[in-house]
Formats: structure tokens, sequence, C-alpha cells
């Protein structure tokens, strides 16, 4: 269905700070903030526990299940 092509540069600081943004704004993550230790702070809802991510890596790889997800969901609906 939906082929995952491995990346070959490690991700960004810019880009994990432009999916974050993307994934709040479109609701679908509730925050995504970065700390100066490199790591991230994400929370799925207001209510939700506050998750640790490594780095930029890990919130492009959040991205990108987050996204297979929504698009495989709507697959199913049609």
């Amino acid at each position: 269905m939906y082929s995952h092509t491995p990346r070959t540069t490690a991700a960004t600081a810019a880009e994990a700070a432009a999916w974050a943004e993307v994934l709040v704004r479109h609701r679908l993550l509730h925050a995504a903030l970065p700390v100066p230790t490199g790591q991230w702070l994400v929370q799925r809802t207001p209510t939700a526990p506050v998750r640790v991510l490594d780095g930029p890596t890990a919130v492009v790889e959040m991205a990108a299940r987050i996204q297979l997800h929504t698009r495989t969901k709507k697959a199913r609906i049609r």
C-alpha cells in the first residue's frame, strides 16, 4: 500500500519545528515544544500525559506515523 523509503540524513531542528507546527495547527497534537536539551515535549490531547521525544528525528518519525495512520484511516472509509 504505502512504501517507506528510509531517510539518508538526520532530521534538523527546523524540520521538526515545521512538522510540529503543522500537527498542532491541524489538531493532530495538542502541543509540541522543543526544550534546550534538544528533546521535545509532546502532548496528544490536553489531558494526555506529556511524552518526551529524543530529538528532531523522533518528531519527524512521529509525524510520519500520524500521517500514515490518517491516510490509512481515510482509505478504509472509502
